[in-house]
């Protein structure tokens, strides 16, 4: 029993003292939403116990840390094609998840890592599908647009075109009348999309459990909302159907009002639209700088003043329930797990072109798919 164990016991002493001092729960005041059509929002209060906190600062730190990742490997070249970063909106994927069941539905555009993660995926499989890698959640095939988990229906890459596929999930929770609902994702650019205002109607006619969500980044692509919408209030945008307008920045925000539109879609109302105000810190994809349409201080400006992690960092810190010591011990522990998971999409084999034909549908009898030229045949798997 040396020195080095008396500090570590001490040290184990002390943190379960400090643990022991710290609040189990808290209250907070937070944004009103604007309301469409609704006599009614979500609460101005939220409680956050000290449990659920230290879930979301490790999960949006983790999402966080893995896009950084994701940045570096790009730049290296291991990551290559299309690549849409989350960073900066880690509390709309993290405030979503907290607020509905895993049997619940989600569907969401291309810029789906954090989504991928929240719904289940290992970082590991994230990173390796990014890499193009057998460990891959989707085998190395799908890389950063095509992503899938349980009751995760992708990362969809044609603009607007998983609006409709979420209605058609809901359509289905509410034919095999179960208590589900699907969430369906798109962005600022997508909202101007005919196909978005056909599944409105169809949604609100069917008194569908669909909650559409548009996550508000202030940019589609390079251009502005006020440059490509005549109206921005995207939360109005359903007409006949209510909606809500939330802070996207503030994962309790985001929560609470995923928990109100939750329970209005099951009760069997139809379904809301549910603005997120957040914004993204990487430019629409790893092709677009970021700063040719907006400056630098603007986005200093947003991530000194409303960054999700940092925002729930010291709320939790200057109510008790949790210290600035523990939290970079968290960091530590996330940014280990990050560089693992990149060791292994890094060295992990691509998946070998035997299997090119492999996992076209699932469940169906094998058939013989062509290969790269007439005269070779691949076997296709479910």
């Amino acid at each position: 029993f040396d020195a080095l164990d008396s500090f570590r016991v001490s040290r184990v002493v002390v943190a379960s003292r400090n643990y022991a001092d710290f609040a189990s729960e808290a209250t907070f005041d937070i944004k009103k939403c604007d309301l469409h059509r609704l006599e009614e929002g979500p609460p101005v209060t939220a409680v956050l116990t000290r449990e659920e906190g230290l879930h979301y600062y490790r999960t949006m730190q983790t999402i966080r840390r893995m896009e950084l990742k994701s940045d570096q490997l790009y730049k290296q070249k291991i990551i290559r094609g299309f690549c849409h970063l989350y960073d900066g909106q880690e509390a709309c994927c993290v405030g979503l998840e907290a607020a509905i069941n895993p049997t619940d539905h989600l569907i969401t555009a291309y810029r789906a890592h954090g989504y991928a993660y929240t719904r289940g995926t290992a970082v590991r499989e994230i990173l390796a599908e990014l890499t193009g890698r057998k460990g891959g959640c989707a085998k190395g095939k799908g890389g950063s647009m095509h992503m899938y988990a349980h009751n995760f229906y992708g990362g969809n890459g044609i603009v607007g075109a998983q609006v409709p596929l979420g209605a058609g999930i809901a359509l289905a929770c509410k034919y095999f009348g179960k208590d589900e609902i699907c969430l369906t994702l798109y962005g600022d650019g997508a909202a101007n999309q005919g196909q978005i205002f056909e599944t409105y109607n169809m949604a609100a006619l069917w008194k569908l459990p669909c909650i559409f969500i548009c996550e508000n980044n202030r940019y589609g692509m390079g251009t502005s909302v006020e440059r490509a919408a005549a109206s921005t209030d995207y939360y109005k945008r359903g007409d006949y159907i209510p909606g809500i307008r939330v802070d996207g920045m503030d994962i309790l925000c985001v929560r609470e009002a995923t928990k109100f539109a939750a329970e209005h879609c099951r009760s069997g109302k139809g379904p809301m639209l549910m603005e997120l105000q957040t914004y993204r810190y990487h430019g629409h994809s790893m092709s677009d700088p970021g700063i040719s349409y907006r400056t630098r201080e603007e986005i200093q400006e947003v991530r000194s003043k409303s960054d999700p992690i940092t925002l729930l960092k010291d709320r939790m810190v200057n109510n008790s329930l949790s210290s600035v010591e523990e939290l970079k011990e968290i960091d530590v522990e996330v940014r280990k797990e990050i560089e693992e998971a990149a060791q292994f999409a890094t060295t992990d084999p691509e998946p070998p072109l035997e299997e090119l034909g492999n996992h076209i549908y699932k469940n169906e009898p094998p058939f013989e798919v062509r290969g790269p030229s007439q005269w070779i045949k691949y076997k296709s798997v479910g």
